[in-house]
Order: structure tokens, then C-alpha cells, then sequence
């Protein structure tokens, strides 16, 4: 398949990128780490190498009281430069370009120093800011192009100045947060003034032969967020203050709508960037989950924008790129939206990695070298973690042979792509049985492997997964497991308990009391449930959410034996969807729960010191998973050397990211 589109080259004037992918910009931890900037040096120029027409790095502040927390990276100084050269020489010598993102955090810092508009505390930061006088807005600005100028003899070939996702400027752009009443708030002229400013004032240090990009919020998802006719206007003067580009954001961070999440449907949001588009001359960018070339291709070719940005996906498959220009698309390694390796990171102050490419941000820390002698290797189990260990082996040059129990590959990632809004699991699913295939890996289904099996290897792997948790009470052979309600082998009635609210009972709820096909597949039915205009009938671009996001095909209770929040341990930047979906659908939380017995009449709980009767239909155990550790121990006793890999080796939750790195490391060390 051709990408024509995608691989045509944009000419800035000035400059020309070879083709139509902006990596976006995303924090991975390195900017703060010591000796940081030489991994990011490695991080950007794989990314370099494997195509990318332009990157962007993760935000840097023009001043202290810009950053996003009191160690964060800075480019005020002339001593900065030196190791901002490490990344621009790297890319350089890959035959790339990159950009420097200038990311004030305004109210979004998380320092008692921050800085605001208007002295009004952001709701995911614990700090009040204050409200910037005029003399510190004069030399904030001074500091946006002072930053610019370092970055540009740095070695940048441009810079993108963030004005969007509810930061600094975007602050001052929007009546939500400017109450202010000088020059610099009320009227839209007024709001505006500062970006306006900041952007003369960087293009006079700058010069004309530079990337100005400016991401700007076409749709804030706030209630005191822009009109679209004030989005408009912006563009405009934007473009007439000299920008090269004008890239989009979607939604503040506080806002209370998923944009990125695995269950946002693929490019949901490139329909602003195209109406942006019919009105400015300068190229525009269409973001927000984009993430094969598939989808790409059609922006471009349908005219909706100038450039597709993907951050995520370039951090799952450096070499996305070259792969779609070599007619390589089964061997694309496709986000799959989780922001469980990269987002839940950096909001934890962590490096970034990737869920389905636990080699992200680690280029210079994990390898994997080519076999010094070719041996035999067993993997035993189908699962994230036997298929990214079969791949990882074969790829060293191991003759590599895949035994599965089941008829099928996949093992846990096969039930969790029926969950609605996960179904982007399922490219992870192709992606490993293509490089099974391409790699020569002997695969044996319905073969459950044993002692003598396993015979004649020189390493085995065991993979072998997890197996549910059972509770004990009476009548728990009454209960169905979560598994075997996601694999078709029961029926579950109208009404049902949960029991266990961790990461599988949410699952099972949202499984359970979807009335519809998901969401994720239908955009306006999407749109609709979370009450996104993206005709712009209001501020903001938000509406009255409609009825269907209230509907649940089934009566719920989720049961917890713990007294803390339910759902606590889910993702810390996707957690919030899915107990906001379960409340808008009605489903029963208890906490602090005892399990007396299942009988005819009902699951028999304990709370508080009073019993009752829940009278369902159905009992689903979602109460976690134990190691499957059975073939282990027969291993044991035949004294056949193996080593666990995932679940098999630590069952805590369902976390597929441990388990494929894990599996990294184990095949980087045979």
C-alpha cells in the first residue's frame, strides 16, 4: 500500500521537509535525568533515522517560574546550550529536523512559584498561582524570545511555542482563566496580546529563515473556552505575526472529556484542523489520535490538513515512517492509546517507555545483540509476554519454537480487546503473529507443552500466564470468572456482581453495561456521550451530553473488599473515564465488603456491620489472578532449567507493559 500523501514533501520556503509526519511534542523524563540529554540524543535520532519529516521535543520553559515543577528543564542561559547540542547534532547527522517546544505551565505548574494570568488554582495542581503583573508579562515575553534565540544556536531549525492544552498562553487566550481587567484580559484583542507578543518578539530574534509553530487550542472542552469564530481570529493574527505553522490542540488537561485515550475514536477531531485550514495560508496540523498510516493518508488526501502530528506512535515504532514508505505496514508496531507507559509515566515524574516498545527511551540502556551461538529456545505460552519473548529471541538469531495451549494467540490481550474502547489491542495481537512469521518462529497451537516437550532446549521460557483468583465463601462454584465470560463460555444474567473492583472489575463493568456496539467505533455516538460540539454552537466546543451516555444494558454492582477509593490503582491519566463511564451508567459501587455465601437466593455481603441479599442473576470474580505456575513445578521435579516470564512470574494486576519488558530483558540477557 502507497501513503502519496503522507510521503510528499512540504516546502516551507525557506526550508523543505521531506515528508507530511510531525513528530508531536511529549515529555519523556530524560529532559531532568542526569546525563539525560545524550539518552535524549538516542531517543530523537532513532526517530530521525526512521523517517520522521519533523520533531518536536518535549516542552522546555523560557523561565523559572514557567516550569512545570521545581527540576524541570529550562533554555534561559547560555551554559544550557551545550547539551541542547547533543540532541540537534544527533538528529543532524540522522539527516533530520527538530524543533524545541517553548512550554510555559502557567497555573499548571506544580511549584509554589507559579504564575497565572489570574490568581485562580488549577484543579491538578495543590498551587495557587499568581497573577503576573505587567512588568513580569514584559519580561516574560522577553524570555520567550531569549529562549528561541538560544534554542536557535542550539542547533534547532525551529521552535514551537505552546498555546494550547490549557498552558501559560492559552490561559491568557481564554475568559476561564483571564479575569483580568488591564490590556491583557477582557476583549479578545486583549487576551491575545501576550501570544501575539511573544510571537513578534521571537520571530524579530529569530529571524525569517526559522519554524515558528504555534500550537494553538482549536477546541479548549472548557466551560469560558474560545468560539470557534475566536479560534479564527487567533489563526489569523497568528499567521500575519509571522508563524511558519500552526499546529493543533485538542482539550485542556482538567478538562473532563476524553482526546487521547485508547476509547477516542481514530481522528475524531481532524474535522477542526480542516475548517481552520480553509481560512489560512500557513500549513495547519491535524492531532489527536493518529496512529497508522492508514488513517494519515486519508487527512492528507481529504484535504483536512497540511500534516499529521503522532507523538505516541513514533514512541511505539520509531521507524513508522520508513515502514510505511517501504510498503511495510504489518511490521508497524501501532499505539494502542494506552498512555499507560508514556502519559501515567511522565505525570509521575518517571521516564517514559512504551507499553507495546519497552526499547523507548531506553536506546542506550537496552539491546537487543545479535547471538553469539544459535541455540534452542522454548517459549511456552501465547500471551504479551510469550509472543514478545519469541519474537525478541528470533530476532537475536535463536532457532525459537512457541508452544500454546489454546487454539489461538494472545492469551489475556485477546479478551482485553473485547473491552469497548481497547479494541486498538488487536494491532498489538497482528503485530506480533506478523513477526512470528517474518522471523521464523515455530509456532505450535493446541499443544500444551510438558516435561518432555520440553526436552532438548537449550533455554525455556515460561510464559505460562495467569490464572483467576477464586474467593472463598460458600457456594463460590456458583460464580463465573471473568474469563469466562469474555470467552463466550457462559451467559450473564440482567442483573450481576462484581466481585473485585480493581482493574478487571472495571473492565467487566464497562463489558457488561454497554448496551451498544462501543462507542470508539461509532464517532457521533462518541461525540454525542461525552457532549463535544464540534459544530461550535458554544464556548468551548462542549453541549448537553446525550441520554445514551446514561444507559447500562445491565443492572451492576461492583463489589470491593477494601475501604480505599474503588479503581485506585487504575491509569493516572485514563482512571478518571472509566469511573466517570460506570457512574454516568448507574453502576453500584460497595466498598468495605465482606462475601458471606452465593446461594439461590443471592450473593450474601456484610457492610458495615449489617448483612444483606444481593439478588442477582449472576456472579462474575474479577478478584485479580494467581500465577500459572503448574507446568513450573512439574519442570521442578524433572530438574529442567526455565525462567518466568509475566504473569508467570508476578500475577499483580493485568500489566502487559511489565510483562513485554520483562521479556526484553530476559531474551537481552540469554
Amino acid at each position: 500500500m502507497s501513503y502519496p500523501n503522507l510521503l510528499e514533501p512540504l516546502d516551507l520556503g525557506f526550508t523543505q521537509l521531506k515528508n507530511r509526519v510531525l513528530m508531536g511534542s511529549m515529555h519523556t523524563g530524560l529532559e531532568e535525568e542526569k546525563g539525560g540529554f545524550a539518552k535524549l540524543a538516542a531517543f530523537y535520532a532513532e526517530r530521525a533515522k526512521g523517517g520522521v519529516g519533523l520533531m518536536v521535543t518535549g516542552g522546555i520553559s523560557p523561565n523559572f517560574r514557567g516550569r512545570l515543577y521545581p527540576h524541570a528543564s529550562q533554555l534561559s542561559f547560555s551554559w544550557q546550550v551545550k547539551k541542547h547540542r547533543l540532541i540537534t547534532d544527533a538528529v543532524h547527522a540522522e539527516g533530520g529536523k527538530i524543533c524545541m517546544q517553548i512550554l510555559h505551565a502557567g497555573r499548571y505548574g506544580y511549584h509554589p512559584l507559579c504564575v497565572a494570568p489570574s490568581a485562580i488554582k488549577s484543579p491538578i495542581s495543590k498551587f495557587k498561582p499568581k497573577a503576573l503583573s505587567l512588568g513580569a508579562i514584559k519580561s516574560t515575553v522577553r524570555d520567550y524570545a531569549r529562549s528561541a534565540k538560544l534554542a536557535q544556536k542550539a542547533g534547532y531549525d525551529g521552535v514551537e511555542v505552546m498555546g494550547s492544552e490549557g498552558y501559560f498562553l492559552n490561559q491568557f487566550l481564554c475568559r476561564h482563566t483571564n479575569h483580568r481587567q488591564d490590556q491583557y484580559g477582557g476583549s479578545l484583542e486583549n487576551r491575545a496580546r501576550l501570544a501575539l507578543e511573544a510571537v513578534r518578539a521571537i520571530r524579530d530574534e529569530v529571524g525569517e529563515q526559522f519554524i515558528l509553530i504555534f500550537r494553538l487550542s482549536m477546541l479548549d472542552l472548557v466551560e469560558g473556552g474560545n468560539h470557534w469564530d475566536e479560534v479564527l481570529k487567533l489563526a489569523k493574527w497568528l499567521e500575519q505575526a509571522g508563524v511558519t505553522i500552526i499546529n493543533t490542540g485538542i482539550g485542556w488537561h482538567e478538562a473532563r472529556v476524553p482526546t487521547i485515550a485508547t476509547s477516542v475514536p481514530r481522528a475524531v477531531f481532524a474535522g477542526i484542523t480542516e475548517r481552520l485550514r480553509q481560512h489560512v495560508s500557513v500549513p495547519v496540523i491535524a492531532t489527536n489520535r493518529i496512529n497508522t498510516p492508514e488513517i494519515a493518508e486519508q487527512i492528507l488526501a481529504g484535504g483536512q490538513a497540511d500534516m499529521v502530528s503522532m507523538a505516541r506512535p513514533l514512541l511505539a515504532d520509531p521507524h513508522f515512517v520508513n515502514k510505511a514508505a517501504a510498503g511495510e505496514r504489518a511490521d508497524i508496531n501501532v499505539c494502542i492509546g494506552c498512555n499507560q507507559g508514556c502519559l501515567d509515566h511522565t505525570f509521575k515524574l518517571k521516564r517514559a517507555t512504551c507499553l507495546v516498545n519497552p526499547f523507548a527511551c531506553y536506546e542506550t540502556d537496552l539491546f537487543l545483540p545479535a547471538a553469539e551461538k544459535r541455540q534452542r529456545v522454548a517459549v511456552v505460552g501465547a500471551g504479551p509476554a510469550g509472543m514478545a519473548s519469541a519474537c525478541y529471541a528470533a530476532e537475536r538469531g535463536f532457532e525459537v519454537v512457541l508452544f500454546e495451549a489454546r487454539a489461538e494467540l494472545g492469551g489475556q490481550f485477546n479478551l482485553a480487546a473485547q473491552i469497548p474502547g481497547k479494541e486498538e489491542f488487536q494491532e498489538t495481537l497482528a503485530y506480533f503473529r506478523h513477526r512470528l512469521e517474518k522471523f521464523g518462529v515455530e509456532v505450535k497451537l493446541n499443544c500444551k507443552a510438558s516435561p518432555d516437550t520440553l526436552q532438548g532446549f537449550d533455554r525455556v521460557l515460561l510464559a505460562t500466564g495467569v490464572t483467576p483468583r477464586v474467593p472463598q465463601f460458600s457456594g463460590v462454584e456458583r460464580a463465573v470468572t471473568y474469563q469466562q465470560v469474555l470467552r463466550g463460555e457462559v451467559e450473564v444474567g440482567r442483573s450481576v456482581a462484581l466481585v473485585g473492583a480493581g482493574g478487571i472489575g472495571f473492565d467487566m463493568a464497562e463489558y457488561l453495561s454497554e448496551p451498544h456496539e462501543s462507542p470508539t467505533l461509532h464517532p457521533q455516538q462518541w461525540l454525542a456521550q461525552w457532549g463535544i460540539d464540534l459544530d461550535y454552537e458554544e464556548n468551548g466546543g462542549l453541549t448537553e451530553r446525550h441520554s445514551s451516555a446514561f444507559e447500562s444494558a445491565r443492572e451492576i454492582f461492583l463489589l470491593q473488599r477494601k475501604t480505599t477509593k474503588p479503581g485506585a490503582g487504575l491509569g493516572k491519566t485514563t482512571g478518571w473515564i472509566h469511573r466517570a463511564v460506570l457512574k454516568d451508567r448507574g453502576v453500584n459501587t460497595l466498598i468495605g465488603v465482606s462475601y458471606h455465601k452465593l446461594d439461590e437466593q443471592g450473593l450474601h455481603i456484610e457492610r458495615d456491620g449489617k448483612a444483606q441479599c444481593l439478588a442477582v442473576d449472576s456472579v462474575v470474580l474479577c478478584a485479580g489472578q494467581e500465577s500459572n505456575r503448574s507446568l513450573a513445578d512439574e519442570l521442578d521435579q524433572h530438574q529442567i532449567a526455565y525462567q518466568l516470564v509475566g504473569g508467570a512470574d508476578l500475577a499483580a494486576e493485568l500489566d502487559a507493559k511489565r510483562a513485554i519488558r520483562q521479556a526484553a530483558d530476559v531474551v537481552a540477557a540469554l
